[in-house]
């Protein structure tokens, strides 16, 4: 190729990253980038195209600036030849409608997720393309976004909807008559999506719907449809992702399913909504499905949103949402750098709070006033005359400019982030990727647009009463109750509120000693109001308030703690959250009120993260006390912050389980390095000698919660002509790999005055509990072979290398996978799993509905079918040795493995299993019946399997129960038919 294309996107670019001068720094690794993207032979005409200026700019810019983006480029070169050389408005056109070919004749799961998720990959490469090199504007880059967004979620639900049980009229087109619509709220209802945002969707159905059959209940079907949907966008695979959705925007989600009827999700907008909510729906936009029926609803609704007389009562609301936002760490005041560009002063939602609420005040009588896009609305407001034309300039040029600055950042890593780098280097090079020469030039031009816009932020909101009267009477003093404070109380959801304002005047009276001295009760009485707002909001306040109170009752202070809720709504909230169902979390946070610091950042630290802050803090252990405490402390941070994070939605329970997996095996790391260093000063090194520990069991298949222990295999090898340590006092390899073992374990398990990091199960080690602590590698080899049970192999399907000696850890690692590869005859694997499965029932029983795990029916059924499909055709399919139950099961349905409902039913009860699982371990203390928990509690647990309920969870966890022991009893002992199902319980 020696000419662009006339219109094609590379001859329109005017503008470009800014890489800087010279060959040092930056722009030497750009061109090393750039020069290794011209050498790959797929590359063959990008070379000539770069020959023009602009092109060669851009890409050296991406290539400095962005590793997501560069990733995207490098993965398959002609695709960005292509890319650059047409019409980047025919060429997304183009995309979406190949991809709706492609996808219209698929009925494999896979295949699906793999077209979604490819053309997800060239959607972003070309509108970033379009962006950053000045091709399209903001308005028109959003547009893109979200038009793509659309069209992948209508996909992903006409792929959905086939494969329900809905009795569709048009197969073909199977939305038409299906009675469910997908509503987009939020910047993708509005045609203004990020560039790596989420989607807000709220799913609604008719569930008088012809297409349900008859004598079904349609809220499972839809339920079920929706599940779908939200896993065919966010499941994350090696092609990456589609879309992350959040379906938290529906009516009451903490206590409704995620696909709701029309008829209560109308009556609750009509008897229950609230402002926020009527903000929310100004954005509301039909998406997918049923079109025409969300158009309906949405008329039908305008009334709550629309109100006929003017709403000044929404200014207070919106407003009091504003500055809980501004109570978050980093976002009272302008600045730039760590400066949130979307909720920071001055920042893009004070320009959409400014729009909307004037919307809300004058939209029920102005319907030109009811569109959804903000710079839209701004020219209307002016219109009509509500807003001056300077604000409107100021206004206008700050959001494109700061949404730009938006989409930069994303762009970065393809994260949901708006938060400016606050480290001066990192700045500086991102206002290069901005285009900006200087980090100076750079902070003028976006400290200008954020003071314009607080300033008329400021204006509008200056006669706005304080968040401290939205709640009503909160008086404490004296000793009988206020009556109004009651009836506030109960407003608030507190039961017995006259205990409530007994406990709250006891704090004023110091009945507590943390509330002793009068700062602590100066700050407590400007606290109170929002903390039982914040215990409002928990779901069972009661609990929280009790449980808060029985903390102040350990604690000798507590200005730290009341000093940090003060200043910060959102942590309160989550304060209130956890006390009011999760009190295993509150204890930490009545020791150690830090760790909710950590709750602030809606990221998991990656494995690497983790490995540098382990060391970083243990390079100042002085000592093994000093260790063993420093990494217990550590411990229980992390484990805090990952639990927080799951118990607000901010993860997801796959995520939390591989989140305190990786936690567990970089203590594990730092652990045995630490023992190994120690030990070597007493007893030297054993010549030749190594070591690797095989993490069994959950930390193997990455499946951990909260509670779980260590099922760990420490094998080692050494040279037999050589077998003794070198050190001053001499050691046979064999004792000296013993005795570093039980080093090992007791670092992990000893209690200190910080308390326990992990319980450890050696047990599954060769011989059990009865042979050494230690196992050196060619009796383990030969053991495993020759010797071994098939419950021993069956354990072996999870063994993983987690730490010691990466590459005999590979050796190790083989050699089980050559294991696992012997045939084993089908009639012995069949009747031995069986055998162990009735062996563990006879023991430990398998009647208690309760057990998730060892009731007929539960996660142990699953796990032994997925270990024993392992060893049936790990021979012929050596790609299911993965360690992962519900990848194992994946591999087995995409082989044909397992009939393909049974594979599913299997896939979908794994996740509920683990869901549920996660959150009981989380939420209450080992041991503990969920049935006799509160009720904040239950709900989150019920919430957890996407069930609005307890009632409902245990119905659903029973019915299930039966489906899996049918489906085992089936597969392994279709002959010897085994108990069908355990007693009801969750």
């Amino acid at each position: 190729m020696s000419q662009m294309t006339a219109a094609g996107l590379a001859s329109r670019l005017t503008a470009a990253p800014h890489v800087g001068q010279g060959r040092a720094g930056l722009a030497k690794v750009a061109l090393a980038r750039f020069n290794e993207l011209l050498a790959d032979p797929r590359a063959a005409g990008i070379a000539q195209m770069t020959d023009a200026a602009p092109v060669r700019a851009l890409l050296l810019g991406i290539a400095a600036h962005s590793p997501f983006l560069w990733r995207l480029i490098k993965a398959e070169p002609p695709r960005l030849l292509h890319l650059l050389d047409n019409v980047p408005e025919a060429q997304l056109a183009q995309v979406l409608a190949r991809l709706g070919e492609a996808c219209a004749s698929q009925t494999d799961v896979a295949s699906l997720m793999r077209l979604l998720r490819k053309a997800k990959q060239e959607t972003a490469l070309l509108i970033a393309l379009a962006d950053l090199g000045g091709v399209w504007s903001v308005v028109e880059v959003t547009r893109a976004l979200s038009q793509a967004a659309d069209c992948f979620v209508a996909l992903a639900l006409r792929f959905a909807l086939g494969d329900s049980r809905l009795l569709l009229p048009d197969p073909a087109h199977p939305e038409t008559g299906c009675g469910l619509v997908v509503l987009a709220l939020g910047k993708h209802g509005a045609l203004e999506l990020n560039y790596s945002s989420d989607v807000d969707l709220v799913v609604f159905f008719d569930p008088a719907c012809a297409a349900v059959p008859a004598e079904a209940d349609p809220a499972p079907i839809y339920v079920r449809i929706t599940k779908t949907l939200a896993r065919l966008l966010q499941e994350r695979t090696g092609d990456g992702y589609v879309l992350r959705v959040d379906l938290r925007l529906r009516p009451d989600p903490g206590s409704t399913a995620i696909a709701i009827a029309l008829p209560a999700a109308f009556h609750y907008y009509e008897t229950l909504g609230q402002n926020w909510e009527r903000a929310a729906l100004i954005k509301a936009r039909p998406v997918a499905g049923d079109l025409e029926l969300g158009r309906q609803f949405l008329a039908d609704l305008a009334p709550f949103i629309w109100r006929k007389f003017f709403d000044y009562a929404a200014i207070a609301d919106i407003h009091a949402m504003k500055r809980q936002i501004h109570a978050v760490r980093g976002h009272a005041e302008v600045t730039v750098a760590g400066h949130d560009v979307k909720l920071g002063r001055g920042g893009i939602r004070e320009i959409e709070f400014f729009v909307q609420t004037q919307q809300l005040i004058f939209g029920g009588r102005r319907v030109h006033l009811r569109g959804a896009r903000t710079l839209d609305m701004l020219v209307a407001l002016q219109q009509d005359g509500w807003v001056t034309e300077g604000a409107v300039a100021d206004l206008t040029a700050a959001y494109l400019y700061l949404r730009g600055i938006e989409h930069r950042l994303q762009m970065l890593a393809d994260e949901q982030t708006q938060r400016l780098p606050g480290d001066a280097a990192a700045l500086k090079q991102f206002a290069q990727f901005c285009g900006t020469a200087t980090l100076r030039a750079f902070s003028i031009e976006l400290t200008r647009h954020l003071l314009r816009v607080e300033a008329h932020y400021a204006l509008l909101f200056e006669h706005a009463p304080g968040l401290d009267t939205q709640a009503g009477s909160l008086v404490f003093t004296g000793t009988a109750d206020d009556p109004d404070t009651l009836a506030t109380l109960r407003k608030l959801g507190f039961r017995d509120a006259a205990l409530a304002a007994e406990t709250v005047r006891g704090w004023h009276f110091g009945r507590r000693a943390a509330v002793q001295s009068p700062r602590a009760r100066e700050v407590l009485t400007e606290l109170v109001p929002g903390l039982l707002e914040a215990f409002a909001g928990s779901g069972d306040p009661d609990a929280a308030l009790a449980n808060f109170d029985a903390a102040l009752a350990r604690m000798p202070a507590a200005i730290e703690l009341f000093s940090l809720l003060k200043s910060n709504a959102t942590l309160r909230e989550l304060f209130g959250d956890i006390l009011g169902g999760a009190p295993r979390l509150a204890s930490i946070i009545a020791q150690r009120p830090h760790v909710l610091d950590a709750a602030i950042d809606p990221a998991i630290a990656d494995a690497a993260a983790l490995e540098a802050r382990v060391a970083m803090t243990l390079q100042r252990a002085q000592s093994t006390e000093d260790f063993l405490d420093a990494l217990r402390d550590l411990a229980q941070d992390e484990m805090f912050a990952i639990g927080v994070r799951l118990l607000s939605g901010r993860v997801d329970p796959g995520d939390a389980a591989l989140a305190y997996t990786a936690l567990a095996e970089v203590f594990l790391r730092a652990a045995l390095a630490h023992v190994e260093s120690a030990f070597a000063r007493e007893h030297g090194l054993v010549p030749s000698g190594r070591c690797m520990v095989l993490g069994m069991g959950k930390l193997g298949s990455r499946e951990m919660t909260a509670a779980s222990d260590l099922d760990l295999i420490l094998i080692f090898d050494f040279d037999p002509e050589n077998p003794e340590s070198d050190g001053a006092r001499k050691l046979h390899a064999v004792t000296f790999y013993a005795r570093l073992t039980q080093r090992l374990v007791s670092a992990l398990t000893v209690a200190t005055r910080r308390g326990k990091l992990y319980d450890v199960d050696l047990r599954l080690r060769p011989s059990g509990g009865k042979g050494p602590l230690a196992t050196q590698a060619r009796g383990f080899i030969a053991y495993q072979t020759s010797e071994a049970e098939t419950w021993e192999h069956m354990a072996l399907t999870r063994a993983r290398f987690v730490a010691g000696d990466a590459v005999f850890g590979g050796v190790i690692e083989r050699a089980i996978r050559a294991i696992l590869a012997r045939p084993f005859p089908e009639a012995d694997l069949r009747r031995d799993v069986v055998a162990m499965r009735r062996l563990i029932a006879a023991e430990k029983g398998e009647a208690d509905g309760g057990d998730l795990k060892l009731a007929a029916g539960g996660l142990l059924d699953i796990e032994f079918i997925a270990q024993y499909l392992v060893l049936r055709h790990a021979r012929n399919s050596p790609e299911i040795m993965a360690q992962a139950t519900a990848a194992v099961l994946a591999i087995a349905l995409r082989n044909g493995l397992i009939a393909p409902d049974s594979g599913q039913d299997l896939l979908d009860a794994h996740r509920l299993y683990s869901n549920v699982t996660q959150m009981q371990r989380l939420l209450l203390e080992s041991g503990a019946d969920p049935n006799k928990a509160g009720e904040g509690v239950k709900r989150r647990i019920a919430a957890a399997g996407d069930l609005p309920d307890f009632r409902r969870l245990a119905r659903e966890l029973n019915e299930t129960r039966a489906k899996v022991r049918a489906i085992f009893t089936s597969l392994l002992s279709p002959d010897d038919v085994l108990p069908a199902r355990p007693e009801e319980g969750t």
